[in-house]
């Protein structure tokens, strides 16, 4: 069978069909607009990085404990392309998969998986509950409180940070950048 090229709309479908729970929806769409971000700014594919992203917990919300090993099966039935399916696979690398994210792509998308996750939950407690107006100096005050966004593993942003050879100011900043783009979308205009 040859593997086509995923466009947005099929990654948009695929992930409803499997995640209905709107939270998990918001943030992958949260990842999606960030991955659009780092492509546009590493001169990469925007449409591939922006796909990968929409689906990385593709599995997560039915298939929790083969969280990874279902998506690459699920990817793998609807025709994606192998590479595809390696990103995919790669971000939950050390927790729920031995797939070492190695091309940029890979190394993004595990460095800001994690990331989103804590710059919504710093987003909601800021007075105008929004991502337009918030900077990488208020997620870095939430950082060292490990109760803030206690399920948000640091470890792994650090480690990700590290693979893209970023500081993580810089990395919390482009991730705030990124989800800027879908503000509206994922639940973070605010009222600024």
């Amino acid at each position: 069978m040859e593997t086509h090229i995923p466009k947005r709309q099929e990654a948009y479908e695929l992930l409803r069909r499997y995640n209905s729970n709107e939270s998990l929806v918001k943030h992958a769409l949260a990842v999606e607009a960030v991955m659009r971000y780092m492509a546009r700014k590493n001169g990469e594919d925007e449409e591939k990085w922006g796909v990968v992203g929409l689906v990385h917990d593709l599995d997560y919300e039915k298939f929790p404990e083969e969280h990874c090993r279902k998506s690459r099966e699920l990817l793998e039935e609807a025709g994606w392309p192998e590479e595809y399916i390696r990103a995919v696979v790669s971000h939950g690398w050390g927790l729920c998969s031995d797939v070492e994210p190695l091309s940029l792509l890979e190394k993004t998308l595990y460095a800001v998986d994690e990331l989103t996750g804590l710059v919504t939950t710093a987003a909601l407690v800021r007075p105008s509950k929004s991502v337009l107006d918030m900077e990488a100096k208020s997620v870095k005050k939430k950082w060292k409180d490990r109760r803030f966004a206690a399920g948000v593993n640091r470890e792994v942003i650090e480690k990700g940070a590290a693979l893209l050879g970023l500081d993580l100011t810089d990395l919390i900043t482009d991730t705030i950048m990124g989800m800027r783009t879908a503000a509206g979308e994922i639940g973070l205009e605010g009222n600024v």
